[in-house]
C-alpha cells in the first residue's frame, strides 16, 4: 500500500470512528487539499479534524463551513483524493454512532495553544460568511479546476522568457515558436473553460458555456457591423464569458419550466443558446468590456504610480484579507489579468505573504524552547518555501498572534520590491520559490522573496511572541512561559 493510500485509509477509518460517514456529501480536491463536504444539518464531526491531522503525511486540516479541508500539498491532494473515493466506493457507509467529544478538553484560556489557529480561523470565516464573500468563493472555483493549465502553461511561457534574454537569436527557431504557442495555449481556449465551468457552477449545461464563450471570441465577429460599429471578438475577455454564461444558467433553467418535457432536448439548448447570446452580444459583451478595462487599468495604474508604497500595502494585508475570505475577488482578476496582458503583476506581490509568513516562523524556530512547536515549524518550513502556507498559518503564526503581524510584516517588504519592478507572473495557483519560473523578472523575484523572508525574520524577532512551552504533566499542553 502506497503511503497515499494509507492516508485515504486513516481519512476513511477517521470519518467511521467519528460517525461522519454517512454525512460525508462528496470527497473532492483542489491543489493542495482535499475537500471532505458534509451535510448542513450534521455539519464536521466532533473529533474528525484532529483525528485526520495525526495521520501521517497530513500537512494540517481547515474548518470552513460545512467542509473539512486536508492539507496534503500539491499532487498528493489528488492522488489522495482519488484512492479515498475509490475507497468510499467498494465500502459500504458506517453505521457507527457519532462520537461526543471529550467533556473535559483543556480549559480555555487567553494563552497561546499550538493548533488554535484553525478554530479561530473556522470562527473568523464564519462569521465573515456573507453572501458576497460566498458569491465570490462561487467565482474562485470556476478557475480552481484550470490552474494546472496555468502551471503548465505559464512555467513554458517563463522559461522561454529565461532563454530570450540569455539567447535571443533561438527565438527564430521552430522549436521555440512551437513552445511559444505552447505557452499561451491556456489563453487561446480560457473562454471556451471559463464558460464550461461557469454554467456548470451555476446549475447550466457545461457545453452551453462552452459554445457561449466560443461565440464571444469568434473571429469572425468583427465582419459584422451593429450600429456603426464593428463589433470585436473577444471584447471583454473572461468578465463577458462570466456575465453570459451565469445568464445562460438561469434561462436554461426557466425554459426548461415551461418546454414539455418530450421536446426539451431540442427546444432547452436552442431556446437558451439564442436568448443568452443576443444578450452577450448586445448588451454583456460591452458591459464586460467596460469592467474588463476597468479592471487592467485600475490594477496596473495603481502598481505603477504608487508602485513600492502600493506593493507594501498590498503584500502587508493580503493574509488578513486570507483569514476574512475576501482573497477570492482577485482569483477572476488574475485570470482577466493573465488573458489582458499575458502576466498578472498582482500575483507576485501577493505571494510575499507567504513568504513572510516563512520569515516569522522561522524567527520563532530560533527562539522557542517548544520542541513540539520546533517540530511543527521543521516540517512546515520546506513546503511553505514551495508556495503551501497553510501549515504555518494555523500552526504557527495564526495562534501565537503576534508572528502573524511580522508574517505581515515581511509581506509588505517583499510586496514593495515586486511591485516598484513591476514582476508580473504568466501563471496562477503557485506562489514562493516555484513561482519564479513563471515571472518575466526572476532576479528580482527572487530578491523580493528573500527580502520577505527577512523581513518576516526581522520583525518577528522585534516584536516578540509568547514563548509556550510544555507542562511537565502532559507534553502535549502548553502554558505561557513566565
Amino acid at each position: 500500500m502506497t503511503e497515499n493510500e494509507q492516508i485515504a485509509s486513516g481519512v476513511l477509518a477517521a470519518l467511521e470512528n467519528s460517525g461522519g460517514r454517512p454525512s460525508l456529501l462528496r470527497a473532492y480536491n483542489c491543489m493542495t487539499r482535499l475537500r471532505l463536504s458534509f451535510d448542513e444539518a450534521a455539519g464536521i464531526p466532533d473529533g474528525l479534524a484532529d483525528a485526520i491531522a495525526g495521520l501521517p503525511g497530513v500537512l494540517g486540516t481547515n474548518a470552513s463551513g460545512t467542509e473539512l479541508q486536508v492539507i496534503l500539498g500539491p499532487g498528493k491532494a489528488e492522488s489522495v483524493t482519488a484512492a479515498l473515493n475509490e475507497l468510499l466506493a467498494a465500502s459500504a457507509p458506517a453505521t457507527s454512532e457519532k462520537k461526543s467529544a471529550p467533556e473535559n478538553a483543556a480549559t480555555p484560556d487567553d494563552r497561546p495553544q499550538i493548533g488554535d489557529g484553525k478554530a479561530l480561523h473556522a470562527k473568523i470565516r464564519a462569521k465573515n460568511a456573507t453572501p458576497v464573500k460566498l458569491f465570490f468563493k462561487r467565482i474562485a472555483s470556476i478557475f480552481i479546476p484550470l490552474i494546472p493549465g496555468f502551471i503548465a502553461c505559464g512555467l513554458i511561457s517563463g522559461c522561454l522568457n529565461v532563454v530570450a534574454k540569455v539567447a535571443p537569436d533561438v527565438t527564430t527557431g521552430p522549436l521555440f515558436q512551437l513552445l511559444a504557442i505552447a505557452g499561451s495555449t491556456v489563453f487561446f481556449g480560457m473562454n471556451l473553460l471559463v464558460g464550461r465551468n461557469t454554467m456548470e457552477e451555476f446549475g447550466g449545461t457545461p457545453v452551453l458555456g462552452a459554445i457561449l464563450g466560443a461565440l464571444l471570441s469568434h473571429p469572425n465577429l468583427a465582419h459584422v457591423t451593429l450600429g456603426g460599429e464593428a463589433l470585436v471578438p473577444g471584447r471583454g475577455g473572461i468578465i463577458s464569458v462570466l456575465l453570459v454564461a451565469m445568464l445562460a444558467s438561469q434561462v436554461e433553467k426557466q425554459v426548461k419550466r415551461f418546454v414539455p418535457e418530450a421536446l426539451s432536448l431540442f427546444v432547452t439548448p436552442l431556446v437558451t443558446f439564442l436568448v443568452s447570446s443576443t444578450v452577450a452580444i448586445l448588451v454583456l459583451q460591452p458591459i464586460g468590456g467596460a469592467l474588463s478595462d476597468l479592471i487592467g487599468n485600475t490594477a496596473t495604474g495603481s502598481i505603477a504610480a504608487g508602485g513600492a508604497l502600493t506593493g507594501a500595502i498590498l503584500g502587508g494585508t493580503f493574509l488578513p484579507m486570507v483569514m476574512l475570505g475576501i482573497h477570492q475577488t482577485l482569483t477572476p482578476i488574475h485570470a482577466e489579468l493573465l488573458a489582458r496582458y499575458g502576466v498578472t503583476i498582482l500575483l507576485p506581490v501577493l505571494a510575499m505573504a507567504g513568504a513572510g509568513q516563512v520569515g516569522a516562523s522561522f524567527a520563532v524556530y530560533c527562539r522557542t524552547k517548544n520542541t513540539r512547536l520546533k517540530k511543527i515549524i521543521a516540517s512546515a518550513l520546506p513546503v511553505g518555501i514551495l508556495g503551501v502556507g497553510e501549515p504555518l498559518i494555523y500552526g504557527v503564526t495564526l495562534p501565537l498572534g503576534k508572528p502573524f503581524l511580522g508574517a505581515c510584516v515581511g509581506g509588505a517588504c517583499g510586496g514593495a520590491v515586486q511591485a516598484a519592478f513591476g514582476v508580473g507572473a504568466a501563471t496562477l495557483g503557485i506562489s514562493g520559490l516555484p513561482l519564479a519560473a513563471a515571472t518575466d523578472n526572476i532576479p528580482i523575484y527572487l530578491l523580493g522573496l528573500v527580502c520577505a523572508y527577512i523581513g518576516g525574520f526581522v520583525a518577528t524577532l522585534i516584536i516578540g511572541f509568547d514563548d509556550p512551552i510544555e507542562t511537565t504533566d502532559d507534553p502535549s499542553s502548553l502554558s505561557e512561559r513566565v
